[in-house]
């Protein structure tokens, strides 16, 4: 996948975790935990791009693993609002599989990374 399509991807998920957030019910708990997915699932792609602008391969793995963790997170977000009974899992489950399927090509791309600069080391 391109820079560019992955940058709208990354934002496309961004906008889907704000549009949940925005219908989540106004109690305490749903509140808090929709703050945290709110921050997390809106970082990956502000991160993403981040990654793009590095300035060599150890500051672009650096900033991946940043959208690594905060892919992850949103899916344990996404968990805790579906366990907790504050979010039908149908109506996640898309979400979710977004937020799997960004992780795994972030991970993917570490790894290409990391191998490519030992073999140039």
């Amino acid at each position: 996948m391109d820079e560019e399509t992955f940058k709208q991807r990354t934002k496309g998920f961004g906008l889907s975790v704000i549009r949940l957030v925005e219908t989540l019910p106004r109690s305490r708990t749903a509140e808090v935990l929709g703050k945290q997915l709110l921050r997390a699932g809106t970082s990956v792609g502000a991160n993403y791009r981040a990654a793009c602008r590095g300035k060599s391969t150890s500051d672009v793995v650096a900033k991946l693993s940043i959208v690594e963790e905060e892919a992850d997170e949103s899916i344990y977000w996404i968990e805790l609002l579906v366990e907790a009974g504050i979010v039908a899992p149908d109506r996640v489950d898309v979400l979710k599989k977004e937020a799997n399927e960004l992780l795994a090509m972030t991970v993917a791309s570490i790894k290409t990374l990391r191998s490519r600069n030992l073999r140039a080391a």
